[in-house]
């Protein structure tokens, strides 16, 4: 158990540059504390505890802004940055070294009790807002750009953005950091349409009044 959590605090520094001391990480991390609570909450649903799981995931909720099912599965080396807004389905799955920003949402499409949530494969990274519906699949090393909503599978190494979200590129370099600015941005395409269409209407009316 506490190899697990030193696990965790290791975690907290390789993802977070502004983690200064094993203190501030215990006590100041909102993502760290609902992973814990969540494990808590888990083992009990596994044991047939229900409502005391879902009552420490609703406490859990309450305290870090961060809603996780205890049904949901999870992996080892799961960060939470920021963690405000973060939702968790109960059948979600979340493989190892996965990495998620704030107000980014693992939910389900449909009243069936099966499987209803994505699973998310080891090392992903979820952006910020992102929103990820139904029993997707999210492959290794995937990234999913900040505030896209993503409906279909993602295939491993791939590059998501979007609403709904596309695929971008692959992903040449295996690492756990989203680089934002590494994603194309949609706003800039279109003023830069918005400049050409200027610049032309400029130029007619210079030829106009010569």
């Amino acid at each position: 158990m506490f190899e697990r959590i030193r696990e965790d605090i290791n975690t907290v520094f390789e993802r977070d540059p502004a983690a200064k001391t094993t203190f501030e990480v215990i006590t100041c991390y909102p993502g760290l504390h609902a992973i814990w609570m969540h494990r808590i909450a888990n083992y009990l649903w596994n044991h047939k505890l229900k409502w005391l799981a879902r009552f420490i995931s609703h406490t859990s909720r309450f305290l870090t802004s961060i809603e996780i099912h205890p049904g949901a599965q999870i992996g080892r080396r799961f960060f939470i940055d920021h963690g405000a807004g973060v939702v968790i389905g109960e059948t979600a799955e979340i493989g190892e070294d996965v990495l998620m920003y704030q107000g980014s949402t693992l939910g389900g499409t449909s009243m069936e009790k099966g499987k209803r949530h994505p699973t998310v494969k080891d090392g992903v990274v979820i952006g910020a807002d992102a929103t990820l519906l139904g029993p997707i699949e999210i492959g290794e090393e995937a990234r999913v750009g900040a505030g896209s909503v993503v409906l279909n599978s993602v295939p491993k190494e791939t590059t998501v953005v979007g609403i709904p979200a596309k695929p971008v590129e692959e992903v040449k370099r295996k690492e756990n950091k989203l680089k934002h600015a590494d994603l194309p941005d949609p706003v800039e395409k279109e003023l830069n349409k918005v400049y050409k269409k200027i610049e032309k209407l400029e130029k007619k009316i210079e030829e106009k009044q010569e």
